[in-house]
């Protein structure tokens, strides 16, 4: 008997089958990998062509109708797709989005799961937000998402659709959609370290071609003081070839200093100071490289040896470079040559010093010019107003008028002489301004009531309106006064009939005073010559009008000195307007201690041109006058009105006389008084009980400085200034013996 044993291996066969299946699909995946990996489309660095291929190759190894990579936007609101497979169509798209508020639970599950196998899409909790927008519309039942991570962040997804019935994803599919997903990644970093590298590489050749390029000599010097590199520009600055200069000390070519060596150590001290602290703040040195440079270098000009022996100014600007290791590396030496700079530098200097050397030169000589012209105006200014006092016989008509026009005549000269040392006063910056709170409506009274005799002999209608507002300015008096004269002068001279004016108003930045005429006017064209010292617009004007051309530019120029200025407009034939602008300035510390002087032309108003009955005669008056001709006029003018007078040219025997002749007043020359020795006999007659009140006027060519005042404290209680006028010398006289 014959027994057969048969077992069913159906089971066992399809178990082999599928085990075999597996590790086909397993092979085909871990090849595909492979291949991947040995690409060459990954060494070329293009992203979008290691996509397409990545694409490609999953879909063909999971067998699936559609794969894409979707990445996020960097606002992170959406996934958006760069490229999409579709194996029906052979074709890749890209451009669809996805917003993660319509689809919060499949972005919740991108983030937290490594993958998303999703056997039935459309109604897996993952993913069936996507089914009736997305899903349904394309016929994809199965999805597998592997997302995308770039340095620890979420960035991304790569989804393999599949359509038709569902499919179920093994662990192995699920593995490779990862290793995916990890190619991906790579892909990126490489197409970002492509972009970097290029952006060096362009960087590197746009440096060299500056570099090579630039006009300006560029060294590279390593720590020891060695040329590393140089450009052609400085290579010709030194005339020696690259190869020659490569590895020579850099110092052999420059002038050394001593404080160079010091700069160099501050350099160096500074440069690792903030690499240090950079270090510590845990940022990266490189990317503040640039900023240390520019914060850590020295400027210095030095001289340079050209090859030819020639000696060359050049500027040197050096800078410390840090390396990588965030410790300084190199050197970088910019070298200019100013050669030619230095040379015209020094052809300014010596024209300075020329111009400087000129204009002391012309301050000693309208110094010395000023001296020498008043002294003979003493004498014809003063022995004319004692003929006009007929103190030696009485004059006919004919006569008088001679010595007034010789009177007036050196009243025009003394202003042209004083016009000229203001200009030059104020050109050399020794002007010093008094400033004080004045009274508009008082400067103003003054000046119109100085010029109103003249205006009236024109037959011109003089007028002045003043702003409510305009109450105070702060100025210096007598150059404020100075400046209305000059323009309202300005004005009569040039208005053959008509009005003048003086408008004065309130602005937001100060004071404008604003002198009116309906005179001949100006061209416009002329405007550029009005404030140019010695400067008539018109040289025919000098036959009709006097004048040197000094008013405006003087007015002008204080008008600065104060912070202000003057402008003008004008039509030919129709008039001029003159405007002076005062700022507001703050009120001068000692506004409350200001003095208001008599000024000249109110004496003239308010004291007769013959001895006032006041005045009291019975006196004596010591005269002390080294310069004959001003002795003269006072003396004689002194003695005519009954004073006893005693001259003496110098101060030798100032207290001999003072004691013998006992005078009530003495009249004392300010030059004499800037002898030290004659100082210490001023101070020694003060101090004599008896004596300290004795009345000492000095007498000097201008109103005395601030500084000539403060040296002589307590010597002298009034001034006179030459060439004396008649009226001045009577108020003084009423001042003191009335």
């Amino acid at each position: 008997m014959q027994v057969v044993s048969a077992r069913n291996i159906t089971e066992h066969n399809q178990a082999q089958e599928a085990l075999r299946i597996r590790e086909n699909s397993r092979r085909k995946q871990s090849q595909m990998l492979v291949q991947l990996a040995r690409s060459k489309t990954f060494q070329q660095g293009n992203l979008n062509a290691v996509l397409r291929e990545i694409t490609e190759t999953a879909a063909q190894t999971l067998l699936v109708e559609r794969v894409g990579v979707w990445l996020y936007n960097e606002e992170r609101s959406k996934i958006e797709c760069i490229d999409l497979y579709d194996v029906r169509t052979k074709k890749h798209t890209f451009g669809n989005s996805l917003l993660k508020t319509n689809f919060p639970a499949y972005f919740q599950a991108l983030e937290e799961e490594r993958t998303i196998a999703a056997d039935d899409a459309r109604n897996d909790p993952r993913t069936q937000e996507l089914s009736e927008s997305y899903l349904s519309v394309l016929g994809i039942t199965s999805i597998l998402d592997a997302p995308i991570w770039l340095e620890g962040h979420l960035i991304g997804v790569v989804c393999h659709e599949h359509i038709g019935e569902g499919r179920q994803w093994t662990l192995e599919e699920e593995s490779f959609a990862g290793s995916i997903a990890d190619f991906v990644t790579l892909a990126i970093e490489a197409s970002e370290r492509n972009v970097v590298q290029e952006a060096l590489r362009q960087s590197e050749a746009q440096f060299r071609a500056i570099f090579e390029r630039s006009s300006i000599g560029i060294g590279l010097i390593d720590m020891k003081g060695q040329i590393v590199d140089t450009n052609l520009a400085l290579c010709q600055i030194l005339g020696y070839s690259r190869e020659e200069l490569y590895g020579k000390c850099f110092t052999d070519y420059i002038s050394i200093e001593k404080e160079d060596l010091k700069l160099y150590k501050q350099l160096m001290s500074g440069i690792r100071t903030d690499l240090k602290r950079t270090s510590r703040d845990g940022l990266q040195p490189s990317r503040h490289q640039k900023q240390l440079v520019e914060r850590h270098r020295i400027e210095i000009e030095r001289c340079c040896q050209h090859q030819n022996g020639n000696l060359l100014w050049t500027h040197i600007s050096v800078s410390v470079i840090p390396g990588s290791n965030s410790k300084p590396e190199f050197f970088l030496a910019m070298i200019e040559d100013i050669t030619e700079r230095k040379q015209t530098e020094l052809k300014l200097r010596a024209s300075q010093e020329a111009a400087e050397a000129a204009n002391r030169a012309k301050t000693e000589f309208l110094a010395t010019m000023s001296h020498e012209l008043r002294t003979p105006l003493n004498a014809i200014m003063g022995l004319s107003q004692l003929l006009q006092q007929e103190i030696v016989g009485s004059l006919n008509e004919k006569q008088n008028e001679y010595i007034s026009c010789i009177y007036s005549s050196g009243e025009h000269l003394l202003a042209v002489i004083n016009d000229i040392l203001d200009l030059s006063k104020v050109e050399a910056g020794k002007e010093e301004l008094l400033l004080s709170s004045l009274s508009v409506a008082d400067i103003c009274n003054y000046a119109i009531w100085t010029v109103r005799d003249r205006a009236s002999e024109k037959g011109l209608q003089l007028t002045h309106e003043i702003d409510q507002e305009a109450d105070i300015c702060i100025a210096d008096e007598r150059r404020i006064k100075q400046m209305l004269l000059n323009l309202l002068t300005n004005a009569i001279k040039f208005t053959p009939a008509g009005e003048v004016s003086l408008v004065v108003k309130k602005v937001p930045q100060g004071i404008t005073f604003t002198v009116s005429d309906t005179g001949i006017g100006i061209d416009s064209s002329q405007f550029q010559f009005l404030f140019e010292p010695f400067k008539q617009l018109d040289s025919r004007l000098n036959r009709q009008y006097e004048g040197t051309g000094l008013g405006l530019a003087l007015t002008r120029k204080l008008a600065r000195l104060h912070g202000g200025d003057v402008t003008v407009t004008s039509t030919l034939g129709k008039g001029s307007q003159f405007t002076l602008f005062l700022p507001n300035p703050e009120h001068p510390e000692n506004g409350e201690d200001e003095t208001n002087h008599l000024d000249e032309t109110e004496e003239e108003a308010n004291t007769s041109s013959s001895s006032s009955s006041g005045i009291s005669t019975n006196k004596t008056i010591l005269l002390v006058e080294e310069e004959e001709n001003t002795a003269t006029v006072l003396q004689d003018y002194l003695h005519t009105i009954g004073y006893q007078v005693k001259w003496i040219d110098n101060a030798n025997d100032f207290l001999k006389q003072i004691q013998s002749f006992q005078p009530d007043l003495v009249f004392f020359d300010l030059q004499l008084v800037k002898d030290v020795h004659i100082w210490n006999l001023l101070n020694i007659l003060r101090k004599e009980p008896y004596r300290e009140h004795l009345p000492i006027v000095m007498m000097t060519f201008s109103e005395p400085l601030e500084e000539e005042i403060a040296m002589l404290p307590g010597s002298f209680d009034d001034y006179l200034i030459k060439p004396i006028r008649i009226v001045q010398l009577e108020s003084i006289l009423m001042k003191y013996f009335s």
